[in-house]
Formats: structure tokens, C-alpha cells, sequence
């Protein structure tokens, strides 16, 4: 049996809400802020900034801990 891949390309979930957001507010059909409009487009650097927190948390109470047990 042979093993099969599945690519996929082109824009991701955020990106398409993030564009239909846009264009549903210069259509005046809602009545937003620009930063909730855009906040989908916000979402991968959202991910990165909570894993980025997350590792920091994480090494701040290792060397903490090491420094109790010394």
C-alpha cells in the first residue's frame, strides 16, 4: 500500500474570514471597527505570540525551581 500526501495550498480559514470581513465593511453592510475587520488576519501572530509566552512561562519556573532546589 502506498502512502499518499495531501497537499493544500492556497489562503487559510483566517485569511478568507479576514477578506470577507473586509469587504462586507467597505459595502457598508457592518458597522465595525477597522480592528475587529482585520482581527482574522491577526490570528497567526496570535499563535506564535502564545507559544512564544507559553516556552517563556515555562523556563522562568524551571530556573526558578532550580534555584529553590540549590
Amino acid at each position: 500500500m502506498s502512502e499518499r500526501s495531501i497537499k493544500v495550498e492556497g489562503p487559510g480559514l483566517l485569511t478568507l474570514l479576514g477578506v470577507a470581513f473586509i469587504i462586507l465593511k467597505l459595502c457598508g453592510v457592518v458597522d465595525w471597527s477597522w480592528w475587529l475587520v482585520t482581527l482574522p488576519l491577526w490570528g497567526g501572530l496570535a499563535v506564535v505570540l502564545v507559544v512564544f509566552l507559553v516556552a517563556g512561562v515555562v523556563l522562568g519556573l524551571a530556573a526558578l525551581l532550580e534555584r529553590i532546589l540549590r
